[in-house]
């Protein structure tokens, strides 16, 4: 291993970045590469299915994130000083490092946002550790003071990071798209390397994989800013340098600096993060005095079957017996009782609950708890479809609350776990097939009677653009016979799936251990906390979902 792009912007840097991640890890092994970095801007939204997909492909994940530094404090807001902070790329060597950057990426969002999610000096000294930091692109502070040409302040900026993470943890970046400014502050940057002692890399900014995609990355930027490809004042990439290049073509532009290229594959080396998959980090449940988690929840199992039962069966009591030993077992008390608490302070608050729903009324426990109202018994229902200790997977009950007080369920939870043990879920909206037609197409300047006629001509069953060529003969026709047409639809093919905007989930909750942003990065929707990893990664992490639905 000789070269790294340890510089790259995923899909998730949302309507700017355009490496697919399910096609990346293929052009990394056609360039002959073994590791690739994840750092997009201001967010990590990519990241689980980044390493994923990386692990998948037997290529080494570095994961990382491009944050913005305030200019000053994180806690100034005065426009036209603290509305351009700084880029500075972070990438984590190991867990403390993961755990840093959530927490340094939260704050960002949570205490710094001014226009743009920001960190300061002052945050990174806090949560340094386990991280190694690089200098980033022209919008960088040090490319920033180069660029004005006060190269004290470039220095003085250069030796500050230093000290915060250490010189063998700070570099330099040189970076050559074909862009004039970059050779100046090339040039001072070697300047720094030669004055300070401190190590330079090689990097190139790439936000598409190939040269031929400079096009398609075009559109999004237009489809991000309202603009079309033909405002010539709009923003736009100055060349079409910026993606995933291979290790000759850098070295063409930096004959001169292999041990810069080298030095990539070093950091490579250093970052060795690992992530553990379905092993789960429960929080715990507070019970009365006199009483183990264990103990209490017996008793309200027993309790609750003589509530519901009278003179039942000997095979209900077995059933019970069965079910409080798998669920002991497994390691899922806690989570009974964490529902069955919210599920009680609800009822006895005069929020109205659904009685259920899915596979968790096949629990016999959950039954006698009051957690569902749904006799499994009656209805012969397997309680292994929602909980077997053959296939190891964190039980979901779906609960229903009324809409009009669904949130004092979630402000309850908050009060009794704290705040930043508690968050809402994240989830994306994506460029489906109709609306990639529609996006791209103002993004052309088509008209939109234009569009108009060529999305109506996606049939709504379809998974895809492709598939949709397939099934509508007259959409074919006209791909086939129309040029404008043609690139329309093979543009939105290229964007279509990748996320578009960010929302909140309309029922997922997670409840954690230790504080939320420990495991996984916060951000904000308005004034609603959320994770920036989905349901489905909260689950692969092993954190407590709650699905607390609501219903008109």
């Amino acid at each position: 291993m000789s070269f790294v792009h340890l510089h790259v912007h995923t899909e998730y840097s949302l309507l700017d970045g355009a490496c697919r991640i399910d096609r990346m890890m293929e052009r990394v092994k056609e360039l002959g590469q073994t590791a690739i970095a994840i750092t997009d801007h201001g967010v990590m939204y990519g990241c689980i299915d980044f390493y994923k997909a990386a692990k998948d492909a037997g290529i080494k994940p570095i994961i990382g994130c491009e944050v913005y530094v305030a200019r000053r404090g994180m806690e100034d807001r005065v426009h036209g000083i603290d509305n351009d902070p700084y880029h500075l790329v972070l990438l984590c060597k190991d867990r403390t490092g993961y755990e840093n950057l959530c927490k340094l990426v939260s704050e960002a969002f949570t205490n710094g946002f001014y226009g743009k999610p920001r960190i300061d000096l002052a945050l990174l000294e806090q949560y340094h550790e386990g991280l190694i930091a690089t200098s980033a692109c022209l919008a960088g502070a040090i490319p920033q003071y180069l660029m004005e040409e006060n190269y004290a302040a470039a220095k003085e900026y250069a030796l500050k990071l230093s000290n915060i993470f250490g010189p063998e943890h700070f570099y330099l970046e040189l970076q050559d798209h074909g862009i004039e400014e970059q050779q100046a502050v090339n040039q001072g940057v070697q300047r720094l390397a030669r004055e300070t002692g401190l190590p330079m890399i090689i990097t190139n900014d790439a936000h598409y994989l190939r040269r031929e995609d400079a096009e398609m990355q075009d559109v999004l930027l237009c489809i991000q800013t309202g603009k079309t490809v033909d405002d010539a004042n709009r923003m736009k990439f100055q060349t079409e340098e910026f993606y995933l290049k291979s290790e000759q073509e850098l070295l063409e532009l930096f004959p001169n600096l292999q041990e810069a290229l080298d030095n990539t594959a070093r950091i490579a080396d250093m970052c060795n993060l690992e992530f553990v998959f379905n092993e789960y980090h429960l929080p715990s449940f507070d019970v009365p005095a006199g009483f183990t988690n264990e103990t209490y929840f017996r008793k309200l199992c027993y309790e609750g079957f003589e509530e519901r039962y009278d003179d039942p069966p000997e095979e209900y009591l077995q059933r019970l017996e069965y079910e409080i030993d798998v669920i002991s077992r497994m390691g899922y008390v806690n989570y009974y009782l964490i529902v069955w608490d919210f599920i009680r302070y609800a009822k006895e608050n005069g929020i109205p609950v659904g009685p259920g729903r899915g596979s968790g009324a096949a629990s016999i426990v959950a039954y006698c708890m009051h957690i569902t109202e749904v006799d499994p018994m009656k209805y012969a229902l397997i309680f292994e479809r929602f909980l077997n200790p053959e296939r190891v997977s964190m039980p979901d009950f779906d609960t229903d609350f009324c809409q009009e007080r669904r949130g004092k369920v979630i402000e309850y939870v908050t009060e009794k776990y704290g705040a930043d043990h508690v968050a809402q879920i994240a989830t994306f909206g994506t460029m489906a097939a109709r609306g990639a037609i529609r996006d791209v197409g103002r993004a052309l300047n088509f008209t939109y009677a234009e569009t108009d006629v060529v999305a109506k001509l996606v049939p709504g069953t379809v998974r895809s653009l492709s598939e949709a060529l397939e099934v509508n003969p007259k959409l074919k026709e006209m791909y086939d016979g129309d040029e404008r047409v043609h690139l329309l639809i093979d543009t939105a093919m290229k964007l279509e799936g990748m996320p578009r905007n960010t929302s909140t989930h309309a029922a997922g909750v997670v409840i954690t251990a230790d504080p939320v942003c420990s495991y996984v990065p916060l951000s904000r929707n308005d004034d609603t906390i959320v994770t920036q990893y989905t349901m489905t990664t909260i689950e692969q992490l092993g954190l407590l979902k709650m699905d607390v639905r609501l219903v008109r």
